[in-house]
């Protein structure tokens, strides 16, 4: 595997880098050498998080963990994306597209569901053209982590979205 570390607010040691790479290599036994690994560390008051992302063809395996050590949110971040692999290969590893990233013996072995995902309930509504910024009030107003719209200005369907510290996304089709 190939690490690409970076840090923002921090200082990336000697001591950093090799716990990352001891402890993110361990993921070494599902994927094929040349697959890149994107880590950004990073240290906002007492938080200390890292951020993993692989991507492979198709898909994207990310992670984010924080805590108030370096090194267990390291630890934390391993355990979680192997889960990830375990849990949804099947999904990631379609034959025709992503499997050239996967080692073998992965594609090969059988991994209990954990969860298998299902979907419980299902919801139609009309979608009302709306600005970006009357879609955050709606969503507000309905409690909701996410809201679901066609936007009166390009009249696609956008979805906004709460993040952390009380600000708000916007998610786009491209043109």
């Amino acid at each position: 595997m190939k690490f690409v570390i970076a840090g923002k607010n921090i200082d990336v040691t000697q001591g950093l880098k090799s716990a990352v790479e001891d402890k993110i290599g361990k993921l070494e036994k599902y994927f094929n050498p040349d697959t890149e690994v994107h880590v950004t560390l990073s240290v906002e008051k007492e938080r200390q998080k890292i951020e993993v992302t692989i991507p492979v063809k198709g898909s994207i395996i990310r992670s984010e963990q924080v805590s108030n050590d370096m090194y267990v949110s390291i630890d934390l971040v391993e355990e979680i994306i192997e889960r990830q692999l375990k849990k949804y290969k099947n999904k990631l590893v379609d034959q025709q597209q992503s499997a050239g990233f996967f080692k073998q013996e992965f594609i090969e072995k059988d991994y209990m569901d954990e969860e298998e995902i299902k979907i419980i309930r299902s919801k139609k509504f009309d979608i009302k053209p709306m600005y970006p910024e009357d879609a955050c009030i709606q969503m507000e107003l309905l409690g909701h982590s996410f809201f679901v719209f066609c936007n009166a200005e390009t009249d696609q369907v956008n979805v906004v979205y709460k993040r952390k510290g009380n600000t708000y996304g916007l998610i786009e089709p491209e043109a």
